[in-house]
């Protein structure tokens, strides 16, 4: 789950919740992002709580909206001036954010930026905060022909997924978003691949997810962001369809969320289980209510 305030802690039994019949919108943040006049989109969003969500985009700025309010709290530019690849909050409310240009992880304490994990060979791009306080992260080579998950403890590399038991790789070169569900699997949205990689806490593959048919749109399965809830259900993002894919743990799909969405890309969702999705390309992130 892609914020920093969970519901229960990893391992204990959430209450059953039941997925509504028909999900609704509460209602709609518009953020407006655009560099030198031109405009732009937004990308990632990530809760601080249940009442603010930090979002970046096509800017250099990321941005902390009241939902609410729908209005602008804060900005904060990154420490390179580039776009930040990915965002998350950690569990101390902290902000993290992935510089692939500048090859760093930086993390955003009282407006302050310092770059807690710098790289050589490979590129940072999708990063979560993990139930117990770690990071997960996305990382591309140089040459940008592999793709790896590494772990990171207290910002020190703890664990590296890359292959499977035969050797091969688990992951693509597009491999974009990432999430830890509740029984600690790593959920990956891989668009590459056009699957959703789940592997448990050891690393080892637990199943693909190739997307449903029939699909709203009718057109292939494109997994962009991927978030979880207290259900241990995994969310991800069919911009192609314009729909969010709700699946269980086993990767058995559930339902779509269809609210007339447009290019859903970055998703996260808050302790009541509301769900944050961005609209890329016209700069808003709608809130969805799509559990009892």
């Amino acid at each position: 789950m892609k914020t920093s305030q969970r519901s229960q802690e990893a391992g204990s039994s959430p209450p059953v919740k039941k997925l509504l019949d028909k999900p609704n919108t509460i209602t709609s943040i518009n953020i407006w992002y655009g560099l030198r006049g031109f405009f732009g989109s937004v990308s990632n969003v990530t809760c601080l709580n249940d009442e603010e969500i930090w979002t970046s985009g096509d800017e250099n700025t990321m941005k902390l909206c009241s939902i609410s309010q729908g209005s602008l709290l804060k900005a904060i530019k990154t420490k390179s001036r580039n776009e930040p690849a990915d965002i998350a909050v950690t569990k101390s409310g902290d902000l993290v954010y992935t510089d692939t240009d500048d090859r760093t992880v930086n993390i955003v304490k009282n407006e302050k930026i310092e770059a807690v994990i710098r790289l050589q060979n490979w590129r940072p791009k999708g990063v979560c905060s993990t139930s117990s306080g770690d990071l997960l992260v996305i990382l591309m080579s140089n040459n940008k022909k592999q793709s790896k998950v590494v772990h990171y403890h207290g910002f020190i590399e703890k664990q590296t997924i890359q292959f499977d038991d035969k050797g091969k790789t688990l992951f693509s070169d597009s491999t974009n978003f990432i999430t830890e569900n509740r029984n600690l699997d790593i959920c990956v949205s891989d668009s590459g691949v056009t699957a959703v990689v789940v592997v448990n806490q050891a690393g080892k593959l637990r199943f693909r997810y190739t997307g449903h048919t029939p699909a709203p749109k009718k057109k292939s399965f494109s997994p962009r962001g991927i978030t979880t809830d207290s259900q241990s259900h995994i969310l991800t993002a069919d911009d192609n369809n314009e729909c969010i894919h709700i699946i269980d743990q086993d990767g058995q799909f559930l339902r779509y969320i269809d609210c007339e969405l447009d290019a859903p890309w970055g998703l996260c969702s808050d302790t009541n289980d509301n769900l944050f999705v961005v609209q890329k390309y016209i700069s808003q992130v709608k809130k969805i209510k799509y559990l009892q």
